[in-house]
Parts: structure tokens; sequence; C-alpha cells
């Protein structure tokens, strides 16, 4: 049976541990509702984007960012460097993965959890750092510049990106998004600007070229942003089910504590009662 000073420590180290889960709890919520507000998804430059290629100059034109080829796809897999996000990284390197047996593809992964799980898998990959903060603007272009050249040069071609998002405070999702090749959309029939044809003073596939790395660093930018709403919002989850059985484990300690001290002091008083009833029987004889 274990003593009970022992029970006492054990209670005691469980609650200052919750305690401390609670302060990582309050860290992740003020952490998540600060960047949220500096998170938006700006749709307003796809759409101008989406109005360029209504002009024939575009639709016609022939460039790696607009047409697939044979060379393997680009498998961008977005995780974290840090733990306590309740298996987020697993979804979404086993989306990655499953992506990469289905088809001719390269591996690259951002996170140290996602670099971990590559080597697990035997998986060959291109590496990135995890979401900083206040490096997300150089990783997104440092992620666009990589890409951009690879599927210019011929060796990819296109780009996915696999990353989580959260779909609120409590519940996130693995997004998987096509970047490239891009996809033109269809004009439609009130939209003016297809039936003229405009004056196109540069080079049509600088103009592409320019446009669309200008949109995949934005989409980048964006991209690494949910993604580290997703890991604070996971990360909040995680540590209330972590609370919540520091919790319970806290109340079997405490009846544990009270069923030892019941045993105790029931034992002493039986022994008080023997030692009184033999005493008792001493003196009559």
């Amino acid at each position: 049976m274990q003593a009970v000073p022992e029970i006492k420590k054990d209670i005691e180290f469980n609650r200052n541990l919750r305690s401390i889960v609670e302060a990582l709890k309050s860290i992740a919520v003020s952490h998540y509702h600060f960047l949220e507000k500096k998170i938006e998804e700006e749709s307003k430059f796809f759409d101008i984007l989406q109005a360029f290629f209504n002009f024939p100059h575009f639709k016609k034109a022939a460039h790696p960012f607009l047409t697939k080829n044979e060379r393997p796809l680009g498998i961008v897999a977005i995780t974290s460097d840090m733990g306590l996000l309740g298996g987020l990284n697993m979804k979404v390197m086993a989306v990655a993965f499953e992506n990469c047996e289905k088809q001719a593809s390269r591996l690259i992964v951002a996170g140290e959890k996602g670099h971990a799980l590559s080597r697990d898998k035997k998986m060959p990959f291109v590496a990135f750092p995890g979401v900083r903060d206040e490096e997300r603007f150089s990783q997104a272009l440092a992620l666009r510049e990589y890409l951009t050249d690879e599927v210019l040069s011929g060796n990819l071609s296109g780009v996915t990106v696999i990353y989580p998002e959260p779909v609120n405070f409590l519940v996130q999702r693995i997004r998987e998004r096509p970047l490239l090749p891009f996809s033109i959309p269809e004009a439609k029939l009130t939209d003016k600007a297809v039936e003229r044809e405009a004056i196109i003073e540069s080079y049509v596939p600088d103009i592409i070229e320019y446009l669309i790395a200008l949109w995949l660093g934005q989409t980048f930018y964006e991209v690494l942003g949910f993604s580290r709403l997703a890991e604070l919002s996971a990360r909040f989850v995680h540590l209330e089910n972590s609370s919540q059985k520091l919790q319970d484990h806290e109340k079997e300690l405490r009846l544990k504590y009270f069923k030892v001290r019941h045993e105790i002091i029931d034992r002493s008083m039986r022994e008080i009662f023997s030692a009184r009833s033999l005493y008792a029987a001493g003196t009559k004889s």
C-alpha cells in the first residue's frame, strides 16, 4: 500500500502540472486570436489574375505555369516544428504520402515533424523549416522561388500543397490545394474582356510568369498563416484533453488518499480497542 506522504506528493505534482497545462492553454488561445486578426484569405488578387487570362493573348499562351508535362508533381506538405498537436502532423503527412504513392512526384516538406515522419517512412524529400510567425513572409518567398525554378526548368510538372486549416477554434481539417499548372477559368458570357483585343507591350510569357509568381508568394504566405492557426488550435485541443485527464487523475489520487487515511484510522482504532481489551482482561485477572 502506498504511503500517505507519497500520495500527497503525487497530488501536489499533478496539481502543479495541471497549472502549467492551463497556462499553456491560455497562451495558445491568445496567440491564436492575435494571429487570426492578421490573416485573411486574399481572394481579390486571384480574381484579378483570372480576369487577365480572359484575354486571348493569355488564353492561347504556352507557358510551364499553364501546361502540365510528364515530369513529377511537386507535393508540398506543411507541418510543425513543435509537438502537442494531437496527431495533426501525422494526418498531413498521411495525405502527402498517399499522393506520392499514386503518381510520380517529389516530396517537399516544411517542418521538423514532417521531416521525421518522412525519414521513418524512408521517403526522400526536400526539407524546409517549419512555420515561424516572424519569418513567415521570407519562408513563403523561399518556397515560391524553389518551386517556380523547378517548374520553369522542367523538373516538376506542377505543385500541390497539403496543409492543416482551422475550420474553427476547435476543429481542423487537412486541405489539398493544387497550385500549378494554374487553372485558367472559363470565360463568362457576360465578360466583355474576351470579346476585345488588348494592346500588350510586354512579352506575354514574362507577364504570365510575373503575375503567377506574385500570386504564388501571396498564396504560400496565406497557407503558412492558416497552417500556424491550425497548429495553435490543435495544441489547445490537445492541452484541453490533457488537462481533463489530469483532473480525473487528481480525483483518483484524492480518493486513494482518503481510502488510505481511512484504513490507517480504522487500523489504529482496532489496535486501540484490542489494547484496551487486553488491558481490561489483565486487570480482572
